[in-house]
């Protein structure tokens, strides 16, 4: 009898030298693309699609999207995988950005709005009286509009963040585990697997929330890592998930270790949905916001777009 196939990403590969061809994106452009342009930058907005330097920033700002990044531009963490500039804001805080956020979000016309934080340790309730003063300027022009968060774990502060925004329901409430436990020193120094499961669990406890999370690939998880990972989240009430691939911003941030295969993606998806996850994009390029506006995505919606197994 031959031996069980191994399952992919049982040990950590040397760093690849080159791009496979289903990484390749276009940069985006037109009309639609110079208006949300102009939203963004004549607000004086931030987007994590700039600041991180998101690979799908063409494709989503051409279709009139963008992510929005409030609480500046300087993170008080140094994440080993994010480009967004480290540094002390000071306990400034702007308070002008809730009212230049809808204007943004009036110019560009959106019906389903995702924002998102830099860490801000340095402030006593860590940001989240900020989104909840975000969210309430947006849903006074628009009660019907549908928001969706994407937040840090407001380290030490995270029951008093459920309690301040929990009065802004219905909405989305995402935050990110990033990578496995045991990838957490290297990836994300300075939070914990346990704060962010912590965080997820109390948020999909409130009355009127969705709660989301994201997995990057490809920082040297194993396979059954990355399964156990989804059965926490499914244990603390997760019922949206992306899984995608990390892909370097910079010569900065950690190398990549592994450009994971097309075919991955499509057992990471049928793995999701095994465990219940009724919303999942699981494909190369997927973010945590990408087509967030979508109710559900269908099974194998990476594929559908191009995502997976192009070039093969």
């Amino acid at each position: 009898m031959p031996p069980e196939s191994p399952s992919p990403v049982t040990s950590v590969p040397e760093p690849p030298r080159r791009l496979p061809p289903w990484l390749r994106r276009p940069l985006g452009g037109g009309p639609i693309f110079a208006r949300t342009s102009s939203a963004v930058h004549g607000q004086g907005l931030h987007t994590v699609c700039e600041e991180a330097r998101c690979p799908n920033r063409g494709e989503c700002w051409s279709a009139g999207t963008a992510t929005f990044m409030i609480l500046g531009d300087r993170c008080t963490r140094r994440c080993g995988f994010c480009s967004v500039p480290g540094g002390r804001p000071g306990r400034w805080i702007d308070r002008e950005e809730p009212r230049r956020l809808v204007e943004a979000v009036r110019l560009m016309g959106l019906n389903y709005v995702v924002i998102t934080s830099v860490d801000r340790d340095d402030l006593p309730d860590r940001g989240a009286r900020h989104f909840a003063d975000c969210m309430g300027a947006l849903r006074r022009e628009w009660p019907e509009l549908s928001i969706e968060l994407l937040t840090p774990d407001f380290r030490g502060r995270a029951d008093q963040a459920l309690q301040t925004l929990a009065p802004r329901a219905p909405f989305v409430w995402g935050h990110n585990v990033e990578t496995v436990p045991r990838l957490y020193r290297t990836v994300r120094p300075g939070s914990t697997y346990r704060d962010s499961m912590g965080l997820l669990r109390g948020a999909a406890a409130l009355p009127g929330i969705i709660t989301k999370s994201s997995i990057m690939v490809g920082l040297g998880e194993r396979f059954e890592e990355v399964l156990a990972v989804l059965d926490d989240l499914a244990e603390a009430g997760v019922r949206r998930l992306t899984i995608g691939q990390y892909l370097r911003p910079s010569s900065a941030q950690l190398e990549v270790r592994q450009y994971v295969p097309p075919d991955v993606f499509e057992r990471y998806e049928a793995e999701a949905r095994r465990r219940g996850f009724g919303w999942v994009i699981a494909a190369p390029f997927a973010r945590s916001s990408y087509h967030a506006e979508l109710a559900s995505p269908a099974p194998g919606f990476g594929r559908a777009m191009g995502f997976v197994g192009a070039g093969r």
